[in-house]
């Protein structure tokens, strides 16, 4: 019985068989070679047109020779700064009017930094067809297969510190130098709005080692500025301004006034500067004022000044009394600020003291000027609101202002000692109101304690219409106070006071 002879009749047979079906495509893979040619440069510096660069200037042609190849096979560029552990593949554009044509073996491609690259000198340049074959490392134009490739993203100047041109540590303290981006939603304003990029410091003029960060902690004095750090590239205009750095004790920060203290109001603001810092907080009268952060604060009323000063580790607050100049006036007849009580149909007059140069003189009645008072003394016969002025017009013209108030005595007549006060500045029972036998002219002692029994107030001549409480008292919740009426003669009368909002 014949037996059928197997297509194979062993295994070498069925291997045998299968070289032959590969062994063209085989031949054809281990054949392809992409041979680099030399580069035309020696350095990559792309950039696109700006200010500083306004042709700009970013397409570079990579020649080679292939063997191999299928006619329609394409080609990449790969570009790498770690020996090729990662790579970037840039964008291929067209070639060059310039650019000798390809043919089957001799090949160029173009093409374009990308514009997030990160600079480095030590690029290597690959080509790498679309089947996977992969050159040897391109040679530059002065024969080294590595070299720097950079992207100018930005260029000009900039700023570090808001623009400070001087800036102070506290003795084992520090400051820190940081670029500035001011405006960030400008294009191209500041060097921080393209992360890739690297800097270099300088201090007196020397790189300092290991800081390519976009800040710098300083604690020693000397003059620092900064660059964008493009290797080679790099232009010596894309830099920051320089900052003088220098240590300071901290003891205690200054502020002067630019027209002396007091100053004059009639020569305009005065300029008021605190000791240099790194950083301001100018309060007046103890209230921040918004957007004073400058080492300087101009200034044309007077009041309590403090500026915080921020040195670099330690803070310190200088602090100035501002005054303006005065005329040195006093008045007489009244009391500045106060209620004047007066019986109706007297006439109480007033006058004015100054040492003030070619001075004049005028009086106000409810804010209206009152004709033909220009002298230094005015009668008084109507109740209401007065101010009297004096103005020196020679050298610095100042104007000195007394306001107050003028109201009419009313007989109270009450029956009863009042045990309710509400000091609220309405003109209604403002102060403690006692019948009139107890009040002035009656020799009558009369003491007020607190809740803890400390005396607040006392006098043997009391006067409802200026008496108790003469300040103002702030609570939050009613107080209680005890009174002690002793008549001449009679024994003591005791009671309590509460005082209502």
């Amino acid at each position: 019985m014949n037996r059928k002879t197997p297509l194979f009749s062993s295994f070498d047979k069925f291997v045998f068989f299968w070289m032959l079906l590969l062994l063209p495509s085989a031949i054809s893979l281990f054949g392809q070679t992409i041979l680099p040619q030399k580069l035309g440069y020696s350095q990559i510096c792309a950039n696109i047109p700006n200010v500083d660069y306004p042709n700009g200037y970013n397409r570079y042609e990579v020649p080679f020779k292939i063997s191999g190849f299928a006619a329609n096979e394409t080609f990449v560029v790969l570009l790498s700064s770690d020996n090729f552990a990662s790579s970037i593949k840039p964008k291929i554009i067209s070639n060059g009017v310039n650019t000798p044509p390809d043919t089957s073996t001799d090949k160029t491609l173009t093409f374009e930094v990308p514009a997030d690259l990160v600079g480095s000198n030590t690029y290597k340049l690959r080509v790498q067809s679309s089947t996977g074959t992969t050159s040897q490392d391109f040679k530059s134009s002065d024969l080294q297969s590595s070299f720097p490739i950079y992207f100018l993203a930005y260029s000009g100047s900039f700023y570090v510190n808001n623009k400070s041109n001087t800036l102070s540590f506290c003795i084992g303290g520090s400051v820190t130098l940081a670029i500035d981006n001011s405006t960030p939603s400008v294009p191209n304003s500041s060097p921080l709005q393209y992360p890739q990029l690297k800097y270099k410091w300088y201090k007196n003029g020397v790189v300092v080692p290991n800081e390519s960060k976009s800040s710098l902690s300083v604690n020693q004095g000397g003059e620092y500025y900064v660059e964008v750090d493009y290797g080679p590239c790099t232009d010596v205009n894309t830099r920051s301004q320089t900052v003088t750095v220098s240590s300071g004790s901290g003891s205690g920060a200054v502020i002067t006034s630019s027209l002396g203290n007091p100053f004059c109001p009639s020569s305009g603001g005065t300029t008021l500067s605190a000791s240099a810092g790194n950083s301001y907080v100018w309060r007046k009268d103890n209230v921040v004022i918004n957007g004073a952060i400058s080492q300087t604060y101009q200034t044309s009323s007077a009041g309590v000044y403090t500026c915080d000063v921020d040195f670099g580790g330690c803070k310190s607050t200088g602090t100035i009394d501002l005054k303006v100049l005065t005329t040195n006036s006093s008045i007489s007849g009244v009391e500045v600020g106060k209620i004047n009580r007066i019986t109706e149909g007297v006439t109480i007059n007033v006058s004015i003291t100054t040492n003030a140069s070619s001075p004049t003189y005028q009086w106000f009645l409810n804010g209206a000027l009152i004709a033909g008072a220009d002298k230094n003394n005015f009668d008084i016969t109507a109740q209401g609101n007065y101010s009297g002025e004096v103005t020196q017009n020679s050298g610095c013209v100042v104007t000195d202002k007394f306001p107050f108030t003028v109201s009419y005595k009313v007989n109270a007549n009450v029956p009863k000692i009042s045990n309710i006060v509400s000091p609220n500045g309405d003109g209604i029972n403002d102060t403690w109101i006692i019948p009139d036998k107890y009040i002035e002219g009656t020799k009558t002692h009369i003491v007020i304690l607190n809740s803890l029994g400390e005396i607040v107030y006392q006098t043997d001549n009391y006067d409802n219409f200026n008496g108790w409480p003469q300040e103002a008292i702030e609570f939050n919740f009613n107080p209680v106070y005890y009174y002690i009426i002793t008549p001449t003669g009679e024994s003591p009368q005791k009671g309590s006071i509460t005082l209502l909002k």
